[in-house]
């Protein structure tokens, strides 16, 4: 019978849909989601097209690419359930902290105004903050113990009266500790601060929905776990907060009647949108549509969250691979050792190898990660199967001294 579907067949999981998109996976057993994601065939065949319409047509195809892009806003919006107008289409994550940052109304006095920040952040979530002791804002850095655990009580302590925002790692690019959001902004609002969040080691595997969690602020760039293409990413500012900073990095992007070059009554956009000062990365931002599209369509942003799952099920077999073959593994993790504290990130050393040369040992041999402060770090995603953990288990013990 046409159209006949048996129920006795296992449905197919979202990992194996998701690598079906993934033609890296024909050759690689990729574990370099943290540094950099590959593209699925979908932003690939979008990125093409982009290429060959700009090559044959130049700009006729403009207002296409401006309404893919556009698209990307509302995408980006149903990911982390919040307005369309509360997002702005960025070229990165470092871009969006220092829009906060700079953009941020100080006193510009010293002694009344500081900002906390974790002593193990990536460098581009703790540069821009302090640069701004330049203009007399104390920046409080918390010490992480080597375990990578983050304590939330350590971030109070640090706050105070002259506290205005916190800026935090969702998850920590090295230690893969994923804080507790809910707790942590309830405490710095509970403080009289701002919540502002790196996102980017955290989103597309995770949910996070702003409605119940209030952050002020986020930002995160496309090309890691939401697989998207490099230089596109999103920054959200509560609508609420948008007068809170100074609209830096202006042009006629920025305007409301934008389209009509004008110098006369301009008047900047009302949403956050007016970040978006000049051309954009069209490419970029449609690649990340489409990669997002793909997450999306596959419940990223819902709190039963299959990916999420799929990832942290697989960082369980890569953790307990490795450590079978005599690798020391790390995964932060509190006493409590909650799954909502863990992510796709473990790193690992192996003993008397140097963790550079076992990385090209392992990429000869077609398995990808990256090294961090002294250790090897996988980063898996969804889409990798048991096929690919055995490889990397079994290339570790090959490579293992005794």
């Amino acid at each position: 019978m046409s159209g006949f579907v048996d129920k006795n067949q296992p449905k197919t999981s979202v990992g194996e849909a998701l690598r079906e998109l993934m033609p890296v996976s024909e050759r690689y057993a990729y574990f370099d989601h943290a540094a950099v994601g590959p593209l699925p065939l979908p932003a690939a065949k979008a990125i093409r097209t982009w290429v060959d319409q700009s090559l044959f047509q130049g700009d006729v195809c403009w207002p296409e690419w401006s309404a893919a892009a556009g698209r990307l806003r509302f995408s980006a919006a149903k990911l982390i359930h919040c307005q369309p107008g509360e997002i702005a289409l960025i070229p990165n994550t470092t871009f969006g902290i220092n829009i906060v940052a700079q953009g941020y109304r100080w006193s510009g006095e010293k002694g009344l105004d500081s900002v906390v920040v974790l002593e193990n952040e990536f460098s581009s979530n703790l540069l821009p903050w302090l640069a701004l002791e330049r203009r007399g804002v104390e920046v409080r850095r918390v010490p992480v113990p080597e375990s990578g655990v983050v304590s939330l009580d350590a971030i109070r302590k640090a706050m105070d009266a002259t506290t205005r925002l916190v800026a935090v790692s969702w998850v920590g690019y090295f230690s893969g500790f994923r804080i507790d959001l809910a707790k942590l902004c309830e405490m710095v609002h509970q403080a009289g601060a701002q919540l502002f969040v790196d996102a980017i080691q955290g989103l597309g595997v995770f949910s996070l929905d702003t409605q119940q969690i209030p952050i002020d602020y986020l930002a995160a760039d496309g090309h890691k776990w939401m697989l998207g293409p490099e230089g596109a990413g999103l920054l959200f500012i509560r609508q609420q907060n948008l007068e809170r900073l100074e609209p830096l990095m202006q042009g006629w992007g920025s305007l409301q009647m934008a389209g009509k070059f004008q110098t006369a009554n301009m008047v900047l956009k009302n949403d956050a949108s007016r970040y978006e000062g000049g051309s954009a990365n069209h490419a970029g931002l449609i690649g990340f549509s489409e990669s997002l599209a793909v997450l999306l369509n596959h419940g990223c942003n819902q709190p039963a969250n299959p990916i999420a799952a799929a990832v942290l099920e697989n960082a369980a077999k890569i953790e307990d691979g490795l450590k079978s073959v005599g690798a020391h593994c790390y995964r932060a993790r509190s006493e409590h050792s909650r799954s909502e504290e863990l992510s796709g990130i473990v790193t690992f050393e192996l003993s008397g190898v140097d963790p550079n040369e076992l990385r090209s040992r392992l990429l000869k041999d077609e398995i990808v990660l990256s090294v961090r402060h002294g250790r090897l770090r996988v980063a898996t995603h969804a889409y990798n199967n048991q096929e690919d953990i055995d490889r990397l288990v079994s290339a570790v013990r090959e490579n293992k001294t005794s």
